[in-house]
């Protein structure tokens, strides 16, 4: 272990994520009623730039008349490339009231973005005596965002997650897909005439999770397209839950079930981890630093491994 011991990410369920544009307001009241962990209201992608001011007034008036329970609730701003996101900002820290918990900030490409916003943030606080800290989420959707990734995680003391923007990356990066997410029809290698496909967004999650868990900041997987394709969805979760990011988005409610499913460790894996806490534990009364579970090794490290399981069994189930 480093000399720097790796801070812990926020304590707090985070399974799924679930979108819907500020534009529609009908919505509101069935997004606050879901599964999802995490909400997030839209002003960006979803919102046509013509019904910006009205979806920003919907967001901002729900923020306090909808019961949100114990959700985290999550407005994503429009880009600092474009002239909304002041507005967003402004209005959503001197109108909406303090039930709001996160800022969405998309398309990060270096700290300095974040800074910029936290900076407006930390003003409206100020001068409005505003008891609650607003947390940040980014979303890193860039050839730039990927390779400040760590500077990005690091760049705020309001940073709780990080979430990878995949149609936006993949545009960033040029590459040759125009699909949202999943596995790509030409991403496979050859191996005695057949194919074998493998995950083209596998690196970018990588490096997003290590920069995420040096700086004690939630990594999130963002979206799946196609919302017909529930064993996709499930299947990409599932890579994204093993390489350790901690839920995912979902841009139709049908993928909430499905999110919550792959990042809710089973009864099974929560049972055998307290197992294995328990067989180190009478491996230490004897003075010894290993023992063998179910025919194989564990040691010290098997305890980490096996805590994090309980700790995120125990978080989710006191949510």
């Amino acid at each position: 272990m480093s000399f720097r011991i790796q801070p812990a990410a926020p304590a707090r369920p985070n399974r799924c994520q679930l979108f819907g544009p500020g534009s529609r307001p009908a919505i509101f009241e069935k997004m606050a009623a879901s599964a999802a962990d995490v909400i997030n209201l839209d002003l960006e992608d979803s919102v046509a730039p013509s019904d910006k001011d009205a979806a920003r007034a919907n967001i901002i008036a729900a923020i306090s008349d909808i019961d949100w329970g114990s959700k985290t609730l999550s407005v994503r701003i429009n880009g600092l490339d474009t002239p909304y996101w002041y507005r967003d900002v402004v209005n959503l820290m001197e109108q909406a009231g303090e039930r709001l918990d996160q800022i969405m900030i998309p398309k990060v490409g270096c700290a300095a973005d974040v800074y910029a916003v936290d900076a407006l943030v930390t003003a409206i606080e100020t001068a409005k005596g505003r008891n609650k800290k607003i947390a940040f989420e980014v979303i890193i959707e860039s050839a730039a965002g990927i390779a400040h990734v760590e500077e990005i995680a690091a760049s705020s003391p309001r940073m709780e997650a990080m979430s990878l923007g995949a149609a936006d990356f993949a545009a960033s990066m040029g590459m040759a897909t125009t699909g949202i997410g999943g596995t790509q029809e030409n991403y496979y290698m050859l191996h005695e005439g057949q194919k074998h496909w493998s995950d083209p967004w596998h690196w970018a999650q990588a490096t997003i999770v290590a920069a995420c868990r040096t700086h004690g900041v939630l990594p999130v997987d963002g979206p799946f397209g196609d919302f017909s394709d529930d064993e996709g969805f499930r299947a990409q979760a599932l890579r994204s839950a093993t390489l350790g990011m901690v839920g995912k988005w979902a841009i139709h409610p049908k993928q909430v079930t499905l999110a919550n499913e792959v990042f809710t460790p089973s009864e099974d894996a929560v049972n055998e981890a307290r197992e294995i806490l328990a067989a180190m534990e009478e491996a230490k009364a004897k003075g010894e630093g290993a023992t063998v579970y179910k025919g194989r090794l564990v040691d010290i490290a098997s305890i980490k491994q096996a805590e994090v399981i309980v700790r995120q069994s125990e978080m989710i189930a006191g949510g």
